[in-house]
């Protein structure tokens, strides 16, 4: 089979047509941004346009006919390249489309990831047990790991591990052998209007497992299932990691180890976990940045760094306006174990044009700790007060999906 991604350098796309590649496909596709991914792909001889305007895809579709366009949720209906592989007859799909077909097609068993916190940590968790105890295994994470390649197939393999995402209801493509729920909260207002919504996506997704672990909590929330296998607060395992987050995550793993029946030190291979990048990563002594966006994922990634130090300056760029409007009262306790807070504007992207733009004083009213609160922006000024509370010991710690991870890692450069 002849695949073509759009957007082949990216997160989402670019370990799906290593999976591909991996797998046996022939694999080409286009991306107008250079990266690390696409010198990758092109390393591994796959053809790799920079255009998208159509022209190179109606090429090698008349050369080699493309049998299935896989694009991202990212590109727009009436993408130039996108219009152009409908005329052409090309099947075309988003991403989940292909890897479910890829799945089932490959005989392998799925374990998905899903939930609103915790699924990349959880999935790389996953991904580590299975190599630590030399068990062949393929995969899909939404991130960067120090230990393998965002996607990897291998045909020795009899599970697949995946981190299963819930925006644009793309899980909803799987029926997994295993599901594992880290923790849920409402999120996604632009995939799913109310909490009701959310959470009946969830429902379905479970109902389409074969078996799930969850904690009793979200159980609650979604109702139970004799498939189910329900953690609660004292099930967690004697893990060494730091953060009392983590260490419930990777309690879940230690259990789906257990449900599948898979032999083997799992805690003692999750004590050496590395981490990943972008959660609670660690750039330099006393300065990290962390993905957290949602109040409990703010309140988690503190809590997890008081257990390194007592003095905590946070820095935070929240993430989408229209996920403003649904989580503003909820940041009330999220800082209350920081000395200091730094609040950026928010980071604006797929928004609703008839919502208002929340201000930072609207977002910021009812915090707790009110009188550590300190506007900012990306600037030298921010810079200089990161710089001066990491003089005096304190650890910061740099929140956000948006701009402020490529900002503090440039300026990381310069310790």
């Amino acid at each position: 089979m002849n695949i073509y991604f759009a957007g082949i350098g990216g997160v989402g796309i670019g370990p799906l047509a290593e999976i591909a590649l991996d797998a046996g496909y022939t694999v080409m596709g286009s991306d107008p941004k250079d990266s690390l991914m696409v010198q990758q792909m092109k390393d591994r001889g796959v053809l790799i346009d920079a255009d998208q305007t159509g022209e190179f895809l109606q090429t090698i579709h008349e050369k080699q006919p493309i049998d299935w366009y896989v694009y991202t949720s990212a590109l727009p209906t009436d993408h130039t390249e996108l219009v152009c592989a409908r005329e052409l007859g090309i099947k075309t799909s988003k991403r989940d489309e292909l890897l479910a077909h890829i799945i089932q097609e490959k005989g392998l068993k799925l374990i998905a990831i899903a939930g609103t916190h915790g699924k990349t940590t959880t999935t790389s968790m996953f991904i580590w047990a299975f190599k630590q105890l030399g068990i062949p295994v393929s995969y899909s994470v939404g991130t960067t790991m120090s230990f393998g390649p965002s996607g990897h197939y291998d045909s020795a393999s009899e599970y697949f591990i995946y981190e299963c995402d819930e925006y644009d209801r793309n899980f909803l493509q799987f029926h997994p052998f295993l599901s594992v729920i880290p923790a849920l909260s409402y999120d996604h207002p632009d995939t799913y209007p109310t909490k009701d919504d959310y959470t009946a996506a969830f429902r379905q997704f479970l109902s389409q497992s074969e078996g799930a672990i969850l904690w009793r909590s979200d159980e609650q929330v979604v109702g139970t299932s004799p498939n189910n296998w329900v953690l609660g607060d004292k099930d967690i395992a004697d893990i060494k990691l730091t953060g009392e987050h983590v260490r419930q995550n990777a309690s879940l793993v230690v259990k789906a180890f257990e449900r599948l029946g898979i032999a083997g030190d799992v805690i003692a291979a999750l004590d050496h976990f590395p981490g990943v990048d972008r959660r609670f990563e660690k750039l330099a002594d006393n300065l990290y940045s962390d993905y957290a966006i949602h109040p409990r994922e703010i309140a988690a990634t503190l809590k997890m760094a008081r257990e390194l130090n007592d003095d905590v300056v946070v820095v935070y760029e929240p993430h989408q306006n229209v996920r403003q409007h649904e989580v503003w009262t909820e940041y009330t306790n999220a800082f209350e174990l920081a000395k200091d807070i730094y609040w950026l504007p928010t980071y604006l992207t797929r928004e609703n044009p008839d919502l208002p733009i929340l201000t930072r004083g609207q977002l910021t009213k009812n915090l707790t700790n009110r009188s550590d609160l300190h506007h900012a922006e990306l600037d030298d000024e921010l810079w200089q007060n990161i710089v001066a509370a990491r003089q005096r010991g304190a650890l910061v710690v740099c929140m956000g999906a948006g701009t402020i991870d490529g900002w503090v890692r440039q300026k990381a450069t310069t310790l």
